[in-house]
């Protein structure tokens, strides 16, 4: 039987997991890096909330722990590497639309701010 895609919205954390998780394999200070990257700087996951959310998005099937170490030479052989499944991929493409949907709509009502208003 197929499994049924999650359609409720992902809390940011998630979201930013799995974006962190689609170009590889990463442990969890690397996914803490990577976030902060990809979010240059304005998301700072602390170990609680990662942690957290990593264990819940197992048990949700979104992401699973890899089978293979990336490189056993330069990380510490505890560290362990999430990878995201089909159904993460799944969740975080229905996730993508329903952001593309909301921005639509507002570029629709006119909503969009003046981002010069802001400085950008």
């Amino acid at each position: 039987m197929k499994k049924k895609i999650n359609k409720k919205p992902l809390t940011p954390a998630v979201l930013h997991i799995l974006l962190a998780l689609t170009t590889q394999e990463r442990h969890g200070y690397g996914i803490m890096k990577q976030v902060e990257s990809d979010s240059q700087g304005k998301v700072n996951m602390g170990p609680g909330t990662l942690y957290g959310s990593l264990g819940r998005m197992i048990e949700a099937g979104l992401i699973r722990e890899s089978d293979k170490r990336i490189d056993i030479e330069m990380d510490d052989e505890r560290r362990i590497y999430y990878k995201i499944t089909v159904p993460g991929q799944e969740a975080l493409a229905v996730e993508l639309k329903r952001y593309r949907e909301v921005v639509g709509l507002a570029r629709q009502l006119q909503l969009t701010p003046n981002l010069k208003t802001y400085g950008l």
